[in-house]
């Protein structure tokens, strides 16, 4: 007489072939592009929910960490690094400090690491190339109404970039931004 199969409990411990799919997986990810510690963290846990059928949250915790200490070992995960990356980036693009900040913390990196890499951003070069971008301030190609002023401070305050900042690109001539294009390259 066969004994009936008891139900197999969920292990707290990841299984072999999980370790070896965290490794691939992670080493995947960080070809693919840089990433946070949070964001391999979040990219390990819900493709483990949805590569393996009866993982537990325990296996998957262990999962994620593991793929986060394998990419430590490989120098290939640096919050630091990228949140530097992260703000050169930025300010290249026209966004002000507190964009960056913001968009950095969405990405996981904590409050001391966003402020150090934050320290080296000139809100000033950012928001000049914000108005090249956009055609604001001294880059004007139309005549400055009062519609067209609302529009352009409205945006320079989506943007992040205080009343004050903004009035003083709006004071400046072509030369004198592209002077700070020129003299503020990141």
């Amino acid at each position: 007489m066969t004994e009936p199969l008891l139900p197999v409990e969920a292990s707290d411990t990841p299984t072999p072939r999980m370790l070896t799919w965290a490794k691939n997986s992670t080493l995947y990810r960080l070809e693919r592009q840089m990433l946070t510690e949070k964001q391999l963290s979040d990219a390990i846990r819900r493709k483990a929910k949805e590569k393996f059928e009866d993982i537990s949250e325990t296996q998957v915790r262990a999962c994620a960490d593991f793929a986060i200490k394998f990419a430590y070992e490989l120098g290939a995960l640096n919050d630091t690094t990228y949140a530097g990356i992260a703000t050169r980036s930025g300010v290249r693009s026209g966004r002000s400090k507190r964009a960056i900040a913001q968009r950095l913390a969405v990405k996981g990196i904590d409050r001391e690491t966003a402020s150090v890499a934050l320290e080296e951003a000139d809100d000033l070069y950012a928001a000049v190339v914000m108005a090249r971008k956009r055609a604001f301030g001294p880059f004007r190609r139309v005549d400055l109404d009062e519609k067209r002023q609302a529009k352009e401070l409205s945006a320079f305050a989506r943007g992040g970039f205080g009343f004050d900042l903004a009035k003083k690109v709006f004071a400046m001539t072509a030369e004198d931004a592209e002077e700070i294009l020129i003299n503020g390259r990141v």
